[in-house]
């Protein structure tokens, strides 16, 4: 962490994860839980919030602990060395990193429907156009920018753009109750309030962009190497972001089932298809200053997650060159700004990937939210871990009331919404994850395959438990896609099982005597040798 400038109050970090957490979901989230779960979708957004909630006080008090650049990527590997953390630091990667182009894609969704045909060429309905990724782009290279020379400028313009995200939801909310809410629309559309079923509801908690967008209350964890004062900003900066973006989303999601026009629900909710959904529906009820709005904040919105996201990627990259994953270069911190200039020049390369492989925002959204909840379930065991260590020579300057409870809640809440995530998502998102393998096996070889047994011992847990729950998910109900081997309601029941069984055998298998942090201290000793 040598380097790093402690430059960020509780209030800007609060805003870094407030403004990571309401970018493009809410925009498209609204639309998207509702053609999942119908009017239920707002209880999707409460379900999605209290789980969220659970899992990161988990990570708030490990920040806390370890005050690091790229702490999600570093914690697992703290408690169960380098196996373990290798998996759920790649999958953490591969989530957030993915999010920066996303971002990029949203506002030029949203710039699709302004009234001019050449904005029109730049969506088909699926994918970008070739102009429209151009355009994407340059958006990712200016949030590239933005983060380059410093994190002052970085918590600077994040502020101020949180600041305008909380008017332009909290307008459009306004605006549409006042102008056409229907009622009618919770009880009287095809199908009811529920109609696909709870089983619906819970669904759209793990594909809908709930989870991918409650997703940025990593960031102040990932920025807690730079926070004055971590015991007290990061806590607060990651509860307050989450409540207060979960209130915003249930209000947004309201709004929008009740304004939706009553013509279009002749067939349902399944089949609305917006382009841009409050756009849309601010020109149906001719609020036209609210679309003007919109468009606007399009730019805004994705823009801000965007920056946001470019910066707590280049820490993670940071940190798992720490943890030994990586090569040396990403570990350089610049001399004069204290940013990870390497890292971030290879997020920028494979933000590029990622950008012209997935075109569209729901189908990356979905994969986004699933390998989170990979990385996720490393957190609960590993702050459990830590409070059981008796002599570990470690700072504990917040521990968490009822986290013996809190913890094995959250392993649970992580479990059950991968299971809703339904299959083959699980499956092939989990297989994603083996793509990284290589890269731990060829720095492993590099260090002689020190203690490898010992590490491999201690993740061999995780990786039980991603197969166990591929195989709940295939054999699981056919309302999550499964082949309907273990009944609905049965099935939850199982994964909750199979998980506390594993959240028991994960605190069990960690390593003694915090060795995962030995592991690291010596390889920065070979570093410093070679």
């Amino acid at each position: 962490m040598k380097g790093m400038k402690r430059n960020i109050g509780t209030f800007a970090l609060m805003m870094t994860g407030l403004g990571s957490i309401i970018g493009s979901g809410w925009l498209f989230g609204a639309w998207k839980a509702a053609s999942v779960a119908g009017p239920a979708a707002i209880w999707a957004w409460v379900i999605g919030m209290i789980a969220i909630m659970f899992i990161g006080l988990t990570y708030a008090e490990l920040g806390a602990m370890f005050p690091e650049a790229g702490g999600m990527v570093r914690y697992g590997h703290y408690s169960h060395g380098s196996f373990l953390g290798f998996i759920s630091g790649w999958a953490n990667w591969i989530a957030i990193v993915s999010v920066i182009p996303v971002e990029a894609v949203a506002s030029i969704q949203y710039m699709s429907s302004w009234p001019w045909a050449w904005a029109k060429a730049l969506y088909n309905g699926e994918t970008l156009s070739p102009v429209g990724l151009v355009l994407a782009a340059c958006l990712v290279v200016v949030y590239f920018l933005i983060n380059y020379w410093t994190v002052k400028l970085f918590a600077r313009v994040n502020t101020a753009i949180t600041v305008f995200k909380f008017l332009i939801p909290g307008l459009t909310i306004i605006g549409l109750i006042y102008a056409g809410f229907h009622a009618n629309n919770f009880t009287h559309a095809p199908g009811g309030f529920t109609p696909n079923g709870w089983a619906g509801v819970l669904t759209a908690v793990a594909t809908s962009g709930i989870v991918f967008a409650f997703n940025g209350f990593q960031s102040p964890i990932n920025m807690a190497g730079e926070a004055k004062n971590p015991s007290r900003s990061v806590p607060i900066a990651v509860a307050g972001s989450i409540l207060l973006a979960g209130i915003i989303y249930v209000l947004l999601q309201t709004a929008y089932i009740g304004a939706v026009p009553d013509h279009l629900l002749a067939k349902g909710w399944g089949v609305l298809n917006f382009s841009s959904p409050f756009a849309d529906l601010a020109l149906a009820l001719n609020l036209n200053w609210l679309a003007l709005l919109l468009f606007a904040d399009a730019f805004v919105s994705p823009s801000g997650t965007g920056m946001t996201y470019t910066a707590t990627t280049a820490r993670m990259i940071y940190g798992m060159e720490q943890n030994g994953y990586f090569p040396r270069i990403f570990g350089k911190i610049h001399p004069v700004y204290g940013v990870p200039r390497p890292a971030m020049w290879f997020n920028l390369a494979v933000s590029f990937l990622f950008l012209f492989i997935f075109r569209g925002w729901g189908s990356l959204a979905e994969v986004i939210s699933v390998a989170t909840l990979i990385s996720y379930v490393t957190g609960p065991i590993s702050v459990m871990v830590f409070r059981r260590m008796k002599d570990v020579n470690v700072s504990r300057p917040l521990k968490i009331k009822g986290m013996p409870v809190i913890a094995p809640l959250a392993f649970i809440v992580a479990s059950l919404i991968l299971y809703w995530a339904t299959w083959p998502l699980t499956g092939q998102v989990t297989l994603i994850m083996i793509i990284g393998l290589p890269v731990y096996f060829y720095y492993q070889a590099k260090n002689n395959w020190k203690d490898f047994a010992a590490n491999f011992k201690a993740g061999l847990w995780l990786v039980v438990y991603l197969i166990v729950m591929m195989g709940i998910s295939y054999l699981g109900s056919s309302k999550f896609g499964g082949t309907n081997h273990i009944p609905y309601g049965m099935d939850m029941v199982v994964v909750v099982i199979a998980a506390l069984i594993f959240y028991f055998w994960g605190i069990r298998s960690a390593l003694p005597s915090y060795q995962g942090k030995q592991d690291e201290q010596s390889n920065e000793q070979m570093k410093i040798a070679n």
